[in-house]
């Protein structure tokens, strides 16, 4: 089995809905992003996926959050745009727009240098 990593980041405000403290107020991260890919076969140049083109894939994700209220968001309606939540919803987009051959593996979001959340499965 190979495993690829990559990272990427995007600024985005968000408040909790329920939480009560000062999370609860709106408030802004620069999240960072880590995302493990996997695959059991090499492709024909001996890569699991070109590490371009998954960063831009990954990139047109982050667009779409990127300096938003993440509340705001359709993806965001019904469930609080928590660390945990933004990962899970980051690993089934992510899925949806790999070759077959390649899956998500993990992905890591971290709210700051010292917290963060994982979702796999």
């Amino acid at each position: 089995m190979y495993e690829l990593i990559v990272e990427a980041d995007f600024a985005a405000a968000h408040s909790l809905r329920g939480y009560q403290g000062e999370c609860e107020n709106l408030h802004g991260h620069n999240w960072k992003v880590q995302v493990m890919l996997k695959a059991e076969a090499l492709d024909g140049l001996g890569m699991v996926m070109d590490f371009k083109e998954i960063k831009r894939t990954l990139g047109e994700i982050l667009e779409g959050l990127d300096h938003k209220h993440l509340n705001e968001l359709t993806l965001f309606k019904k469930e609080n745009p928590t660390t945990e939540n933004v990962s899970r919803i980051l690993y089934h987009e992510l899925s949806k727009r790999l070759p077959q051959r390649v899956s998500v593996s993990k992905v890591t979001t971290w709210e700051s240098a010292y917290c963060g959340a994982s979702y796999f499965q």
